[in-house]
């Protein structure tokens, strides 16, 4: 109890001496602290921005679908030297008939679906949106990728297998076209093709590594095939594939390998000519990228940081001079070396914290200011904030030591000298 007791004193006078040391020496105090402020404003102001970029890219990854795999004509991770870009040059497109297979033989599929996307111009009356992305999809693709509507519905089955004229549009396309919120059973022009609306997306914003359903328009892919060569090199067509819940992503990758070289009529040890993707080679990518953004932000703070080490470090060495008359009647009067290392210590964090703590003041109004004024979601998070004042905490530990040693080790009688 008596510890107990000694070391909630030690704290109250440290910060006691601390709140003395800024309030009596303000511009010195204040230059010394700027340091740490700067390092931590530094830091975490980093860490705020990407962690931002990052939760934003880990959410467009997921609306890939982690359970869902792709097979393309080009891999997602490439095979280095040992692979020349040629070889997948070579490679067939994915086909409808390759679906068709995969959904007759697979067991381990939930739902499939062919994917083929292009740029082309769509039209309403005299307004008209450049380079609006034609996705054209097999019936199933809503079961593969959820979509999400603000009003109408999907493809029927007889819209899908009939390749009727319909659509189903993003919402940047509504209104770039349209005075009128809710468009559905208006026609627009594709292809020079008049075709319905028969849904609206709904706003999804900038994911999906810039792009977004925004400015998607749906078609069925029976009624694209009639202005799209499916056949041709560099489509960019892919077959979409979920697993069943309690397939893994390992097993529907061994199903889908034997059914495509099968269908492909690949010879035993001949190279497979498709690639399987999925989203876990883009998570371990940004995974190494935000390793190096990460260290990045570690340099850029931590040359404010050591100034601001050695800021605390001269404030704390200058209150030792000061205090040396009032340290040598503490070890007078009984006081032991480690209450006046604690004592030193412990001011010396305090003041360290302080800087830190106005640092993550600084990033909380900016975030506020950049979330209202712009379009993004920056959030000072917990953990960002906890960092921060780890750091300031450790900085301060750190370059309070020397002169709290220092100061513990002083000769009693000598010290109280220095105030005669």
């Amino acid at each position: 109890m008596k510890r107990s007791l000694i070391f909630v004193r030690l704290i109250r006078e440290s910060y006691m001496f601390a709140l003395t040391a800024i309030v009596v020496n303000k511009v010195r105090t204040l230059l010394s602290l700027l340091g740490i402020t700067i390092g931590i404003f530094s830091i975490i102001s980093v860490f705020t921005v990407f962690d931002s970029v990052e939760r934003t890219i880990r959410d467009s990854i997921n609306t890939l679908g982690s359970n869902v795999l792709y097979v393309q004509k080009w891999p997602w991770a490439f095979g280095g030297s040992d692979y020349p870009w040629w070889k997948y040059m070579k490679r067939p497109e994915p086909s409808i008939n390759d679906l068709a297979e995969i959904q007759r033989r697979s067991q381990a599929t939930e739902a499939s679906s062919y994917m083929v996307a292009l740029n082309r111009t769509v039209k309403y009356g005299n307004a008209a949106v450049e380079n609006a992305t034609i996705v054209a999809v097999s019936h199933d693709y809503s079961d593969v990728t959820p979509i999400e509507f603000t009003a109408g519905r999907y493809f029927t089955t007889e819209e899908s297998a009939g390749g009727r004229p319909v659509a189903i549009i993003g919402s940047d396309i509504v209104k770039n076209l349209f005075k009128i919120p809710n468009p559905v059973g208006q026609r627009i022009k594709v292809f020079g093709q008049k075709v319905e609306v028969i849904g609206l997306l709904k706003k999804e914003g900038n994911v999906n590594f810039g792009n977004s359903n925004d400015d998607q328009v749906i078609l069925p892919v029976n009624f694209a095939r009639n202005f799209i060569d499916l056949k041709r090199d560099n489509l960019g067509a892919a077959i979409m594939v979920r697993a069943k819940p309690q397939v893994s992503n390992e097993e529907l990758r061994d199903e889908l390998t034997g059914i495509m070289r099968s269908v492909r009529k690949l010879k035993p040890g001949v190279e497979d000519d498709f690639a399987i993707n999925e989203t876990s080679v883009i998570s371990q990518g940004f995974d190494s990228l935000f390793s190096v953004i990460s260290l990045v932000g570690w340099i850029i703070g931590g040359f404010s940081l050591l100034v601001g080490g050695f800021g605390i470090a001269n404030i704390m060495f200058v209150s030792v001079k000061e205090r040396t008359g009032q340290i040598g009647i503490q070890k007078a009067m009984g006081a032991k070396n480690y209450f006046i290392l604690l004592q030193f210590l412990f001011e010396a964090v305090f003041l360290s914290l302080f800087g830190g703590i106005v640092g993550l003041l600084i990033i909380f109004v900016i975030t506020l200011a950049i979330s209202a004024a712009f379009d993004m979601n920056l959030i000072l998070t917990a953990g960002n904030i906890i960092l921060g004042v780890s750091v300031s905490a450790l900085i301060g530990l750190v370059s309070g030591f020397m002169p709290a040693w220092s100061a513990s080790r002083l000769d009693p009688v000598e010290a109280m000298r220095s105030t005669f």
